[in-house]
């Protein structure tokens, strides 16, 4: 009878922080890497309208409380077109191009945030972000990944950012076959890494704003045909479900960090044995 010699290569824990729907939260953004190997920011960095509280925020800022509190009383209620026609209303008496205020204000904000960034931080874009002004702000150390792979300790990452086309009308949604081509460009990874869960009612249904957000049904296909380790995501803040498992995949809202502060943590060993 013989026995295998126990390995001499040390096992080693690597210690990730995730964290989404960052929507101004600069001052927690700065300590979310603390104590990780790395940081993954799952997008959605900008903080247009909060609508918990609608005094804070580029629409707030712009338009007044009041107008604020108009519409999300509008888009609540699914309103989709008065909100519309009430928001040209609001930047018909903006001074100057809209295109460029609203610029000017997202700029405001990657700054501040971009610096917050902690080393190595590998980050994609939500459905709110402006992917073009990205590359201005990113600094050495943040890796900005879309349809694309990155190894962090001895796994494979895959990530897709951006949202999927709605009434809302956010700066960074694609077509579904868009979409799904950079889900299908990954191939198989250990851990999918998008901004949108998959198509699950459960992991769609925000319980606050009382409705269905959009969900990536080549996502959800992608999952049960490469089963990943995990399926991380945010863009829905208020879940109906956290976290369910969809046959060998754990599927993670990472959670609402703009009101939670916390990252979700994703842990693991390995001995670098293949």
């Amino acid at each position: 009878m013989t026995s295998t010699p126990a390995s001499n290569t040390p096992a080693t824990t690597t210690r990730v922080h995730v964290v989404s729907d960052v929507h101004g939260n600069a001052r927690d953004l700065a300590r979310a890497g603390e104590g990780a190997d790395a940081l993954i920011c799952l997008g959605d960095l900008i903080l247009f309208l909060d609508y918990a509280d609608h005094s804070r925020g580029i629409f707030p800022d712009l338009f007044g409380e009041e107008n604020a509190d108009r519409i999300v009383e509008l888009r609540t209620a699914r309103r989709f077109a008065e909100a519309k026609e009430f928001g040209a209303r609001l930047w018909a008496g903006v001074d100057g191009d809209r295109a460029a205020v609203l610029e000017k204000a997202v700029r405001k904000q990657y700054a501040e945030l971009f610096a917050a960034f902690p080393v190595p931080t590998y980050a994609t874009y939500g459905n709110v972000d402006m992917p073009t002004l990205w590359p201005e702000y990113a600094r050495p150390g943040t890796t900005v990944l879309d349809g694309e792979r990155v190894e962090i300790g001895g796994r494979v990452f895959g990530f897709v950012g951006g949202g999927l086309r709605t009434p809302m009308r956010t700066p960074f949604e694609l077509s579904d076959e868009e979409y799904a081509a950079k889900i299908e460009a990954l191939g198989e990874v250990d851990v999918l890494c998008t901004h949108i869960p998959p198509e699950v009612p459960e992991l769609v249904y925000d319980t606050v704003a009382r409705r269905f957000e959009r969900g990536s049904r080549a996502l959800l296909d992608a999952i049960r045909r490469t089963r990943p380790r995990y399926s991380l995501f945010g863009h829905v803040h208020q879940p109906l479900v956290p976290r369910m498992r969809i046959g060998a995949t754990e599927c993670v809202n990472v959670g609402h960090f703009a009101s939670t502060g916390r990252p979700w943590v994703l842990e693991w060993r390995s001995t670098g044995e293949g």
